[in-house]
């Protein structure tokens, strides 16, 4: 995984996972992006795009989402147009949830399941046919969500990215209160 790389204007995020075994609830992972003002990049994000939502301009868009996993590629697909975006929102956080299906879930103790519980994790991030970054969540197995990748707006309105993978041992609502703090 690598990253820093200017002059971005679309980019897509996508997520691949596999199904759960049989008999057991399902494996469903959620991209999150967190989208903060430049005058406060790592105060209370101004947008929170995730499923059954789309930034309020149409600049951020999940295009596939999935509740299993099932399917063969990947399974949930989120555009970010930044070049579009405002120039007064400044930064970018992709995060990945794994929602809670019940404490019959089997992972961790608490019931919630990790990445550890996931098998076939996975993520790309793209611009066009270059990809930009790939990875797992091998490195926070004991994580419930984590941050990916950031993307921030430099002085003169360039767009650069960083891989920032991150594991929070945190419910979904927790998770996006806390995935864009200062590190």
């Amino acid at each position: 995984m690598t990253g820093v790389r200017k002059g971005l204007a679309k980019v897509e995020v996508a997520l691949r996972w596999d199904p759960s075994p049989a008999g057991t609830p399902a494996n469903d992972l959620d991209i999150v992006a967190a989208v903060y003002a430049a005058a406060d990049p790592h105060g209370t994000p101004v947008q929170l795009v995730h499923f059954g939502s789309r930034s309020p301009d149409g600049t951020i868009n999940l295009n596939r989402d999935s509740h299993t996993g099932q399917g063969f590629g990947f399974d949930e697909v989120m555009t970010l147009e930044l070049h579009r975006m405002a120039p007064e929102l400044g930064r970018v956080v992709i995060g990945v949830v794994i929602q809670d299906t019940g404490a019959a879930a089997g992972g961790g103790e608490g019931g919630a399941k990790t990445f550890a519980d996931v098998a076939g994790t996975g993520f790309r991030i793209r611009e066009g046919h270059t990809d930009l970054a790939q990875g797992d969540f091998a490195g926070v197995p004991a994580a419930t969500a984590a941050t990916v990748a950031e993307f921030t707006r430099d002085a003169s309105g360039a767009w650069s990215f960083d891989v920032r993978l991150a594991g929070f041992d945190t419910g979904p609502e927790e998770f996006t209160r806390a995935m864009g703090g200062v590190r």
